[in-house]
């Protein structure tokens, strides 16, 4: 795929999540989830096997329908194919979404509305929001931000820009179920083995070019000293260079003790500087549409490098 035609791909997907936002109805995911489920409950097997075998059902025929379309499409239309693969990149994004939720917290957080602010938050983050004061809301939302950047922006604009739609829907597709399958619940211990490594393998090389979008847009020595520093003591191999890159980015303190499931857990500190707050959060937000926006300019000077 060409810079060019990656950037009229690119640019027309982002178009549609900013005019359209994710689907409110018939979500292309919520059938998939069903798919899923089914699979979990029919092959669903506490081992590695099962979970290799049911993953490969529930991704590779969707993925493999992608690319037959793709390569009918592009036979018979090349603007017909990169149409298919514009709305197939749609469907993986979630910039507007990601937009909508931390705006919520940002709202309440501004008017000292505590509870609306936990609320809000606890609709993006997956730890224990009851108990949070204004600044732990604000922390848990802008590590949302930085990481659901990476997750559902970056990552999912690289596999759609390098492979089209099937690459789109790959990415979608594995990101889902490692976030049905991929924790170490008892139910998944061994057979969810396959989800979260899958997915920690597609985001390997997305989550560090986010980090170093948001090292480039920010504060740059800090965020690359803790992402030398930060990022290794944290559990996630791809959460970790993007949330310490981004806090240091944006001179902000994150991580730290975190409830989770009734209990409060240790976590490692990331980035240096003022506590979080809802500044942090709109910051956050800058260094993400601030991303897609550099990510769009060097598609943009490649094409015309190749134009000439």
């Amino acid at each position: 795929m060409t810079a060019a035609t990656a950037l009229c791909i690119g640019v027309a997907a982002l178009l549609l999540d900013l005019v359209l936002g994710e689907p409110r109805r018939a979500h292309p995911l919520v059938g998939f989830g069903r798919w899923a489920q089914w699979l979990a409950e029919h092959v669903h097997r506490d081992s590695r096997a099962a979970g290799v075998l049911a993953w490969a059902l529930a991704v590779l025929p969707f993925v493999f329908l992608a690319g037959l379309l793709q390569w009918l499409l592009w036979r018979w239309s090349a603007w017909a194919a990169m149409a298919a693969s514009a709305l197939a990149l749609y469907m993986a994004l979630g910039l507007r979404s990601l937009g909508e939720h931390a705006g919520a917290v940002i709202a309440a957080l501004e008017r000292d509305d505590l509870a609306g602010a936990r609320d809000a938050v606890g609709r993006i983050v997956s730890r224990d929001t009851a108990t949070l004061d204004a600044t732990q809301v604000a922390g848990a939302a802008t590590e949302s931000v930085l990481e659901n950047g990476s997750d559902a922006v970056f990552a999912a604009l690289f596999w759609g820009l390098l492979l089209g739609a099937p690459g789109a829907v790959l990415y979608r597709l594995a990101n889902t179920l490692d976030a049905m399958w991929g924790y170490r619940t008892p139910r998944y211990l061994r057979a969810g083995w396959a989800a979260a490594r899958i997915d920690d393998v597609l985001n390997w090389i997305p989550a560090r070019l986010t980090a170093l979008t948001y090292t480039l847009l920010g504060a740059t020595a800090i965020a690359l000293r803790c992402w030398q520093r930060q990022a290794p003591t944290w559990k996630s191999p791809n959460a970790g260079p993007v949330m310490a890159a981004g806090a240091g980015a944006l001179r902000v303190q994150l991580g730290g003790a975190a409830p989770y499931h009734g209990q409060w857990q240790s976590r490692p500190l990331l980035g240096e500087g003022a506590p979080a707050s809802a500044g942090s959060v709109r910051r956050a937000l800058w260094l993400v549409r601030g991303g897609v926006a550099l990510w769009c300019a060097l598609l943009a000077a490649a094409a015309l490098m190749g134009a000439r």
